[in-house]
């Protein structure tokens, strides 16, 4: 049940638990020992921001080998004692980092931001960054076949289609596709710190991100000064087994959207009930494999549609008004208009590092009767996402490239880790922050109750926000308790908006609905 006491009250009422655990410290880089070679790069919003592309060995255990270029923009601080270089990552994997610099360094309070040289980066493969992965184009141009194999052909095209993505990865990327996993990512890191000439780096990472600080710490704990995990990836669970959690997880955080859809019959029309409601949702989705919506929107484009409301409630209401427009009027517009706004994918930069990256990390079943064994199973009582989430991960069980072992991110030697969990966060559920918690010796857990949006701070909650503002201010965390260390309670869930299918993308007013709104903007999906 949603606790109803205001964040005013969550705030004083954990004001007393607060210690500060690591010295308030600067990071002491001098200017002079920086080898980028910044160029100005500024907009309007952010018009100190500069640019640079800094080269790292393609493969790092032969350093003086082929280099390539890693893309990353800073927001210089303006204080006259620096903390250093605040590194920050989106997640995806595949997400590019450059915007959250941007987006960070203005959602922080001005004297702390001002602290930092906020550090974007487009990790290898992605964006900017050189080469860019690119794997077959058009790999997700509508209309896709069914994801769920309600026969032999469709599972067959599904098969052949996560395949032939594999193969056309190993041809277009071949000698540089094995050499992308999140180790070399973080050693690109390193060798970021370096060319600042920092002996240290400040970190913040959502999502994927929280996997690729973990393992950054775990390879050079000696250059971290703090770090921020923010929505957290299980460390031991990497990826097969992660993504079939995250089935669960996003099952549980569908039918909180169908329940609020319920909650909002009056402006709806959909009923009262939310299993009925649910189960109108499935009887839509079936109906699109014989009549696509403006002969687009099938039934993989219409469940991808609804995807973005596992990560952010703020999507419900545009979400909820486009279905009912087309149960309750038909309007088949309004559904390809909440496709072009969260569900369409324009390239496959993001998607083709995410899988080199998952692919080469860890070990895959190489069967496709364990894949479709464990899909059969899981989606009998998890129908929402389970076999989207199978064929997007599918090609693994083609990857040219065997996956490396598993590593091993407990840690003893980090300076202690703020991190940052909501309890009902689908795409990294709660036992992921849990389980980093107890491997990451001395670090503190605050958990967002009953929360269900990934990525929980610089989104609107002040609550949360006020333990990230004092760590990186000055070290300041909440002491430890063992389990959760603090706890702020969530915001509440949207009201229905009333946007019309043509202002989908428009966040919802609130100060809190628009910071979260561009923050899951930001956010890379699927982790």
């Amino acid at each position: 049940m949603r606790r109803t006491a205001s964040v005013a009250v969550a705030l004083a009422a954990m004001a007393s638990g607060l210690v500060s655990a690591v010295p308030a410290t600067a990071a002491g880089t001098p200017a002079a020992s920086s080898s980028v070679d910044w160029t100005d790069c500024g907009t309007q919003n952010n018009p100190t921001m500069q640019c640079a592309t800094i080269e790292v060995p393609l493969d790092h255990s032969e350093p003086d080998g082929e280099q390539i270029g890693i893309a990353v923009n800073r927001i210089p601080g303006t204080a006259g004692t620096s903390q250093g270089p605040l590194l920050v990552n989106p997640g995806g994997p595949g997400g590019s980092g450059r915007g959250l610099a941007a987006y960070v360094a203005r959602a922080l309070p001005p004297d702390v931001a001002s602290q930092y040289d906020v550090i974007g980066f487009d990790p290898r493969g992605v964006g900017q960054s050189e080469p860019a992965l690119e794997c077959a184009p058009g790999y997700f141009d509508a209309t896709r076949p069914d994801s769920v194999p309600y026969s032999r052909d469709v599972l067959r095209e599904n098969v052949e289609r996560a395949a032939d993505f594999a193969a056309d990865c190993a041809t277009r990327h071949a000698g540089v596709l094995e050499h992308i996993h999140t180790r070399n990512a973080a050693r690109d890191m390193d060798a970021i710190r370096a060319a600042l000439g920092a002996e240290k780096i400040n970190y913040f990472g959502y999502s994927y991100g929280t996997y690729l600080g973990s393992v950054y710490g775990k390879l050079f704990p000696d250059h971290v000064r703090r770090m921020v995990l923010d929505s957290i990836v299980d460390p031991t669970a990497a990826w097969y087994e992660a993504n079939i959690n995250q089935n669960y997880a996003f099952d549980d955080r569908f039918k909180a959207f169908t329940a609020w859809i319920a909650d909002h019959d009056a402006t709806y029309g959909l009923g009262t009930d939310a299993d009925k409601v649910e189960a109108l949702w499935y009887d839509v989705r079936t109906e699109m494999r014989t009549d696509p919506a403006e002969d687009v929107v099938g039934p993989a484009e219409f469940e991808e549609s609804f995807l973005a409301g596992g990560y952010y409630n703020g999507y419900w209401p545009p979400m909820a008004e486009a279905f009912a427009a087309y149960v309750n009027d038909g309007d088949e517009q309004a559904l390809l208009d909440l496709y072009d706004t969260f569900g369409k994918v324009t390239g496959t930069n993001g998607y083709s590092v995410y899988t080199a990256v998952e692919c080469r990390d860890a070990s895959w079943p190489r069967d496709w009767k364990t894949w479709a064994r464990d899909a059969q199973h899981t989606y009998r009582k998890a129908p929402f996402l389970t076999w989207s989430n199978t064929w997007y991960n599918a090609p693994c069980a083609f990857w040219p490239h065997q996956g490396l072992q598993q590593m091993d991110v407990r840690n003893k030697d980090l300076p202690p880790v703020l991190l940052l969990q909501a309890t009902e966060d689908a795409a990294t559920p709660y036992s992921g922050g849990v389980k980093m918690h107890k491997l990451l010796k001395g670090s503190r857990l605050v958990v967002e109750e009953d929360g269900g949006n990934h990525g929980i701070s610089l989104g609107g909650n002040a609550c949360v926000d006020r333990y990230l503002v004092d760590y990186l201010a000055d070290g300041t965390l909440p002491a430890a308790h063992g389990g959760a260390d603090a706890t702020c309670e969530t915001l509440p869930d949207p009201e229905p908006a009333g946007a019309s299918a043509q202002r989908l993308s428009t966040p919802q007013p609130s100060a809190a609905r628009t910071d979260g709104a561009v923050l899951h903007h930001l956010i890379g999906q699927r982790r």
